[in-house]
């Protein structure tokens, strides 16, 4: 049997200035993008908030947090590295608690904690460009990749 290639061609732009100038865009341009990230993101910590929440609602919040830590790498809201640990903390936190008991509850400081992060997402979310966008969720698929996350439950 003949050993597969290695060779990925690389995808092809259709329209590369078109790419460029959008990628320059800010994301607020994209009101119906924006509004439902946040329907979504707020939706999720509401369901949190009253002890609701299924999966669905833990993995948009942690995509939330996720994209706010690397906003935070590339340089938008540096200076709050400490709330976005702690929200990350939090979250992990209510993971755990989560998939041993079956039920997502907050406590009070971790409520707080992620009340502030998700303010800070969405004050990042204001000022980002796609460009920027696109750069962070490669950050994040790249962690995730490389195995540099860490996971709510640990495996044995």
């Amino acid at each position: 049997m003949r050993k597969r290639s290695s060779y990925r061609p690389k995808r092809v732009l259709l329209n590369p200035v078109g790419y460029v100038l959008e990628s320059l865009s800010p994301v607020t341009s994209h009101k119906s993008f924006m509004l439902d990230l946040k329907i979504k993101n707020h939706g999720s910590m509401d369901a949190l908030t009253k002890g609701v929440a299924k999966t669905a609602d833990i993995d948009a919040l942690i995509s939330m947090v996720n994209i706010a830590e690397a906003f935070a790498r590339l340089g938008f809201g540096q200076e709050y590295g400490e709330v976005v640990r702690d929200g990350l903390q939090a979250l992990r936190a209510v993971g755990k608690r989560g998939a041993t008991t079956g039920s997502f509850i907050l406590k009070a400081e971790e409520m707080n904690a992620l009340n502030a992060v998700m303010e800070l997402h969405d004050a990042q979310m204001e000022v980002v460009t796609l460009g920027d966008m696109d750069k962070a969720i490669a950050l994040v698929y790249e962690e995730y990749r490389l195995k540099k996350m860490t996971p709510i439950l640990e495996k044995k």
